[in-house]
């Protein structure tokens, strides 16, 4: 039996930009609800140029970029520095159960449409504005992206290299966890309050707050002692022992092994033909980021460097060992896990 979407008939107004916004409000799409993009008139959202294949431009078609985050959606462009496009947009909050925005603090206001005005026409909408360092406080202003937020929240000094050095991260962390996916959580919440028969709400979703939320190992650390252990090599999770680490194969490809439990490590240990090294665990008191631990993951590492990627997967994956093959964005587009479904198009 087909169930409806979860959110069949939600009315959505998105006026964000770029990528936290459009991935929140495609995630509610994805649910089913009716996501109705609002770009101001001319160049619209950045993203319909930004990354733009030349293809694309060739043919003058916005970039997979935009296409992608904003794939099942209306678009409508208003102009919200004229009265008339103020008056449009306050009408279609008037029907609406949620507006999604990403301007700076006082944008909105300014422009006239802030969201004491919106309450006013609709009581029941569920504002939610998604902003770099949060609504009030002494970046309020402040401009910034993925990049500074992370640094900021504490969480970049967390991704090092061997030497310390902090990676620079080709996954928008804070774009992506403290945006998007922290602004489908409050709506869904407020939505839920709503439902109740409660009034709507506004809601400030801070992505650089969020992701310093999330930090978590770096929390429990600080918990534990003055200064977090979570720097490459130190750590239970970030290298500091042999069953849970990153491998380079003879192909320089690499096998990620996340044998965290003892069950998994024996497994792993008796496949590769070390079953004495299944005594040298973590949870055996071999201790993360010792000297010990950092002489076994030498050693395995030379064991992995003799085989290639594909025959590690095809000897470790089917023992369920927590062992997988580090694939490139292609492979994973072509692997079973990911067989893309057809998606629908922005709707005009």
């Amino acid at each position: 039996m087909t169930q409806p979407n979860a959110l069949d008939g939600l009315r959505v107004l998105d006026l964000t930009r770029l990528l936290p916004g459009p991935v929140a409000t495609l995630r509610l799409a994805e649910l089913g609800a009716d996501v109705l993009k609002i770009e101001p008139p001319g160049e619209g959202d950045y993203t319909r140029t930004m990354l733009q294949s030349d293809a694309d431009r060739a043919a003058g078609t916005p970039s997979a970029f935009y296409r992608l985050v904003n794939r099942g959606k209306r678009q409508l462009a208003i102009d919200l520095k004229s009265a008339d496009g103020r008056a449009q947009l306050i009408a279609l909050a008037r029907e609406s159960d949620v507006l999604v925005e990403s301007f700076r603090p006082s944008v909105m206001a300014r422009l006239g449409v802030g969201y004491d005005v919106l309450r006013d026409a609709n009581p029941k909408l569920v504002y939610c504005a998604i902003t770099g360092f949060g609504a009030d406080g002494p970046f309020v202003d402040k401009a910034g992206h993925d990049l500074n937020y992370v640094a900021y929240a504490g969480v970049l000094d967390q991704l090092a290299a061997p030497d310390g050095t902090p990676i620079l991260p080709n996954f928008q962390i804070a774009d992506l966890l403290g945006g998007a996916l922290a602004a489908v959580t409050q709506i869904l919440a407020a939505l839920w309050h709503v439902a109740r028969g409660g009034d709507g709400r506004c809601l400030n979703v801070s992505m650089t707050h969020a992701v310093h939320t999330h930090n978590v190992m770096a929390h429990i650390a600080l918990a534990n002692q003055a200064e977090p252990s979570t720097r490459a090599g130190a750590g239970l999770l970030n290298g500091g022992v042999p069953c849970y680490n990153v491998y380079r194969t003879r192909d320089d490809r690499f096998i990620a092994l996340g044998a965290l439990e003892l069950k998994f490590w024996e497994t792993l240990c008796k496949a590769i033909g070390r079953p004495e090294w299944a005594a040298r665990h973590w949870s055996l008191g071999e201790a993360p980021g010792g000297a010990g631990a950092a002489e076994l993951t030498q050693a395995l590492a030379a064991i992995f460097r003799e085989r290639t990627r594909d025959e590690w997967t095809a000897l470790l994956e089917p023992l369920d060992c927590c062992a997988a093959p580090v694939l490139t964005p292609a492979e994973a587009a072509a692997h079973p896990l990911f067989r893309r479904d057809e998606r629908p198009a922005v709707r005009a």
